[in-house]
This record gives C-alpha cells, sequence and structure tokens, in this order.
C-alpha cells in the first residue's frame, strides 16, 4: 500500500499529470460536471487516503514494537525456515498493509540469508505480502477500497483460501530454491524485548477503523481518533508522514483517474474476468482496476480480491510491494529473471484459482450502492391515435 519508490522516479507527478490529462479531455469532448463527480467521490478519496497516512503510522509502531526482531528467532533450520519465514510475511500482511509486510520480510531475509538471496525467494515474499493481504480490508489497498465502497468486510475473507494455497504452493518451491543458494543462518544471542505497548496502538487504530466504519461509514476518523489518543501516552514516529504522503497522494490519484474512466468499457462480471484481471494487474495498476469493478458491481468480492491483489505478484512492477522491495534488492529489478526463477508465482495463482472454483465457488453479490444518476433518456413521443 504504501509508495516507497525515491522522488527521483517522479510517480507522483507522473500521476499527477496523468490525472489532468484526462480532466482536460474530459473537459474539452465531454459534458462533465467536475463539481458533481467530486460530491460522489470525496469522501471515499478522503477515506483512502487517511487511511494510507494512518496505516503508515500503524506500520511504524509496530515495527518499533520489536516484533520483526524477534520473529528470525523462531524460524526453524534448512529449507523449512524459508517456508514460515513466508508464511509469516502472509499473516503480518493480514492486519498490516502488503508493502510493510513484504519489507519486514525482506529484511528478516536479508539478515537470515547473509545477503544472499534468490529471485525466486524474493518473487515469494511479494506473492505471500499480497495473497495475506487479499482477504483483509486492512491489507492491502484494493481491499481496503473495497470496504470503503460500502463492500462488507466479511465478503472478502474467502480469498484467504486461495491465499493459503498460493502461499503453500509458491513457498515450498522458493524456499528449496533459497536452501541451495544460501542455508538459513540464524544470530540467537540476543533476545528482542517486545515493546507491548506498541502492540496495544495497533490493536487500538484497527478497533478505531472498524467501530468508525460501522457507526460512520468513515473509517479514516476512528485510524486518527485512536493515533492521537495515543499520541498522550506514547511516542509516535510522525517522521513516516514525509515520505507517506507521497505515495498515499498517488495511490489516490490513480483512483481518481479510473473512477473518470468509462465503466461499461469492461468485460462482463464473471469468474473468467476476474481471472483475467489478475494477469493484467501484473502490468496494469491493480488499483485503477479495483475501482472500475467496484464501478460495474456484480463481482464476487473475495474472488476478486485474490485475482487482482495476488495477480501483480507475478512481475517485479505489478504490485507496490514489488517495487519497495526491489529498492532493497536491485536484482529483482529484472521481468525475465523474475519469470524465470519466480515461475511457481504464476502456478500458484493458477492452482488456487482452481481450488477457490472447486472448494467455494463463484458467488456474485448484488451491487452494493446505488447506481449513479444520469441524465434522463429521451423518449419518442406517444403516436397519436387515427
Amino acid at each position: 500500500m504504501r509508495e516507497n519508490k525515491s522522488p527521483d522516479h517522479f510517480t507522483l507527478e507522473v500521476a499527477l499529470t496523468g490525472l489532468a490529462a484526462v480532466l482536460g479531455f474530459k473537459f474539452a469532448f465531454a459534458d462533465f460536471d467536475l463539481a458533481g463527480h467530486l460530491q460522489h467521490e470525496w469522501q471515499m478519496l478522503v477515506n483512502l487516503f487517511g487511511l494510507l497516512m494512518g496505516f503508515e503510522i500503524l506500520a511504524k509502531h509496530f515495527e518499533e514494537s520489536r516484533v520483526p526482531e524477534a520473529l528470525p528467532r523462531i524460524l526453524p533450520g534448512e529449507w523449512k525456515g524459508g517456508f514460515v519465514l513466508l508464511c509469516l510475511v502472509g499473516v503480518l500482511s493480514c492486519f498490516l498493509d502488503n508493502i510493510a509486510a513484504a519489507m519486514i520480510g525482506g529484511t528478516i531475509a536479508h539478515v537470515v540469508f547473509k545477503g544472499r538471496v534468490h529471485i525466486g525467494y524474493l518473487a515469494a515474499i511479494v506473492a505471500a505480502s499480497n495473497a495475506g493481504g487479499a482477504g483483509s480490508v486492512v491489507g492491502d489497498t484494493t481491499t481496503t477500497m473495497m470496504w470503503i465502497d460500502g463492500v462488507s468486510p466479511l465478503a472478502v475473507l474467502h480469498a484467504f483460501v486461495g491465499a493459503a494455497v498460493a502461499i503453500v504452493c509458491s513457498g515450498l518451491v522458493a524456499a528449496r530454491q533459497q536452501d541451495r543458494l544460501q542455508r538459513i543462518q540464524k544470530d540467537t544471542s540476543g533476545a528482542a524485548k517486545i515493546v507491548w505497548r506498541r502492540i496495544g496502538v495497533v490493536a487500538l487504530i484497527l478497533a478505531g477503523a472498524i467501530a468508525t466504519n460501522v457507526a460512520l461509514d468513515f473509517p479514516a476518523v476512528g485510524v486518527w481518533v485512536a493515533i492521537l489518543l495515543c499520541a498522550m501516552f506514547t511516542k509516535t514516529p510522525w517522521s513516516g508522514l514525509r515520505v507517506a504522503w507521497r505515495g498515499s497522494l498517488f495511490l489516490v490519484s490513480l483512483v481518481f483517474c479510473a473512477s473518470l474512466m468509462p465503466v461499461e468499457q469492461l468485460p462482463a462480471a464473471s469468474w473468467q474476468t476476474a481471472f483475467g484481471l489478475g494477469f493484467v494487474s501484473a502490468v496494469f495498476d491493480n488499483i485503477p482496476l479495483t475501482k472500475l469493478a467496484l464501478d460495474q458491481g456484480g463481482y464476487d468480492w473475495g474472488f476478486l480480491a485474490f485475482t487482482v491483489g495476488y495477480g501483480g505478484s507475478m512481475i517485479w512492477f505489478g504490485s507496490s510491494a514489488g517495487v519497495a522491495l526491489s529498492n532493497i534488492f536491485p536484482q529483482a529489478k529484472s521481468v525475465g529473471a523474475w519469470l524465470k526463477h519466480g515461475w511457481h508465482v504464476a502456478a500458484a495463482y493458477v492452482l488456487a484459482v482452481v481450488v477457490m472454483l472447486l472448494t467455494i465457488g463463484w458467488h456474485p453479490q448484488p451491487p452494493h450502492k446505488p447506481p449513479q444518476a444520469g441524465p434522463p433518456t429521451p423518449t419518442a413521443p406517444a403516436t397519436p391515435p387515427r
């Protein structure tokens, strides 16, 4: 969810330029009412920006709880240690954002594998982080968007079925790839002392998001009320916001651009469409795809959450988690190497979709919000009787 690319990539500038171009096209060639569009979309955009910024604070509190430092001590030896680490990344992504989970997993991998991390294993870390976030409305930007838009958190839970299959399938292969390159080396000399106050802050922020979403349909309010309350008795890592605002605004710009696209150009909602969108998300950002699907309606949201969330793992730049992790491991910035050594990510995607169809099936939901009111359709005048 957090965009960790350095400013020299100009991602925010490109997104804002694209948004300006889309708006210019709308004004020039269409009868576009910007004020009316903003009246319909402002709450979702403000909510998303507030949650992204708030989750940055949540992730920093979790990191400063020293839990990530304690995790390597519980890893078993040989290839099993690499596999357990991938499972932990998936679990962390359920309540942290997927980028934070991938970065924690990558940092631990860099330590326990002495800097020699296989590209196939890096692909598996990204895949595990995206899979874990697919079934949680606080685990990925796409599922957070669904939640803000009115989709029930319970409606995406069954994405965990596909996530579990994908993590096991990809993880077993990747762990053995990594073990052949570099066996796990753990330093058990020191014991990190967990800061439980920070864990309590994380729990309070998540509780605030859930409470205000139910009561006010505005989860960002609860997140920031909890952050400000906790700031009175716990040092808050405000410094992270200096970087996070760029990534948050970048993602919000993509969502706003997607809201301006004609939804009728999407194929009809079906499991085949959702399956295809997973492959599209490997080369095209999954946030606009999710926004278009929400506007269209009629999807099985848990199925879609898994496909668009996990699908971006198939190429390193297909998700923000992959982009962020590649900044630590530059060798990952090769599409050919990612596809060659991370082939198991795509194989796991196909297998997970098959398992979901056979065990759960495709259960599309009716539109969760009323359609936007459009201009009245002109009718032909009645023919007078002869």
